[in-house]
């Protein structure tokens, strides 16, 4: 037998080796998370096993199109519970929310020129790294001004990581629903479900195309929402394939924790960590404020205000009986502010740091 094809069956059974071991893993995290009651047990499952298969150096990754695929599949899933509110919520509270949006972008603002500074990770990364979201763009852009993409992305997922797991906790002691997984139970019909997938295709497609911000998740939440909020289709999609979705989702996350990225930052993970959830408090702080100021319960205002990981937060909210439709608002919201504003932020923290060294 030719050595390279000895080698290529060898790394493919390693490969499947490795998935097969995710897959356990994660299935026994997630068991454990719904024995505890958590929403979106089926997200932190994987992602947890994820970042451990990661960090030991498992050379596995999910590929674009399962991680699009998987995005889109939760926008169907959003849309069946958002409603023509979102609209109505934005033109309604757009200065307060926006006002909330802007002290999220003005924090991280703050905590990236600080840790760029006081120069805990090498160049400019810390003030590309601390932005709120976007991370594709955030990643794409920061090697152009010396920056590191590498320790970038690490900043950017532990922070999508970490919100994650918080608005699971607090979404754990402030649900009123049972944790179920949202969808569990249902058995749609056929023709609903190859609607659903139609829908989930074709908006992703759209969304890509168009270059729009999470395209692959927010073109079949649109087109999904309008849809099922005119009665012209339903969503709805099978138990077995929302956790193939989730699983995605949590996996991409998890997986982009390489033992190379992981060492490269260790010495500066406690300040990025601390810096991280200091963001997450005052998001929460925040929070809490606004259910003075508009009729929400602290769960919606809290997920609505967490900075960061759209998808992530949509699962929790649906699965966690919140109100939707105002959390993709300020999220949605959120998202698009931080992609305008995230590289002009970065930008200017990164000339006026090289400045002051001068």
């Amino acid at each position: 037998m030719h050595p390279a094809s000895t080698d290529r069956r060898r790394s493919l059974t390693r490969a499947g080796a490795l998935w097969a071991g995710l897959v356990l893993a994660s299935v026994a995290l997630a068991a454990l998370f719904h024995l505890a009651g958590f929403p979106a047990a089926l997200l932190l499952g994987p992602m947890l096993a994820g970042i451990v298969f990661g960090v030991r150096g498992a050379p596995i990754r999910v590929p674009a199109l399962g991680f699009q695929a998987s995005q889109a599949l939760i926008g169907c899933l959003v849309a069946h519970a958002v409603n023509a509110s979102i609209a109505a919520t934005l033109l309604e509270d757009g200065f307060l929310i926006l006002a909330v949006v802007g002290v999220t972008v003005v924090a991280a603002s703050l905590t990236g020129w600080i840790l760029t500074r006081i120069r805990l990770l090498p160049g400019t990364t810390a003030a590309w790294g601390s932005s709120p979201g976007g991370a594709s763009a955030m990643v794409t852009m920061a090697e152009e001004f010396g920056a590191d993409p590498r320790l970038v992305a690490f900043m950017q997922y532990v922070r999508v990581a970490c919100v994650a797991l918080t608005a699971s906790v607090v979404a754990r002691f402030l649900a009123v629903g049972d944790g179920a997984a949202p969808g569990a139970g249902m058995e749609p019909a056929p023709l609903t479900v190859l609607g659903t997938l139609a829908v989930a295709a074709g908006g992703a497609w759209l969304g890509l195309r168009l270059r729009i911000p999470a395209g692959a998740m927010i073109g079949p939440l649109v087109i999904g929402a309008t849809l099922h909020a005119t009665g012209l289709a339903g969503m709805a999609l099978p138990s077995w394939l929302l956790a193939l979705a989730y699983a995605g989702i949590g996996w991409s996350v998890g997986l982009r924790f390489t033992p190379a990225t992981v060492r490269a930052t260790l010495f500066a993970l406690p300040g990025v960590l601390v810096a991280t959830f200091g963001l997450i408090a005052l998001c929460g702080l925040w929070a809490w404020g606004l259910t003075f100021l508009l009729p929400i319960d602290l769960l919606t205002a809290y997920l609505a205000t967490s900075p960061g990981g759209l998808d992530s937060v949509a699962i929790i909210a649906v699965g966690s009986h919140a109100d939707v439709s105002f959390v993709l608002a300020v999220q949605t919201l959120r998202l698009l502010v931080v992609l305008i504003t995230g590289p002009l932020v970065a930008k200017w923290i990164s000339r006026s740091v090289r400045d002051a060294a001068r």
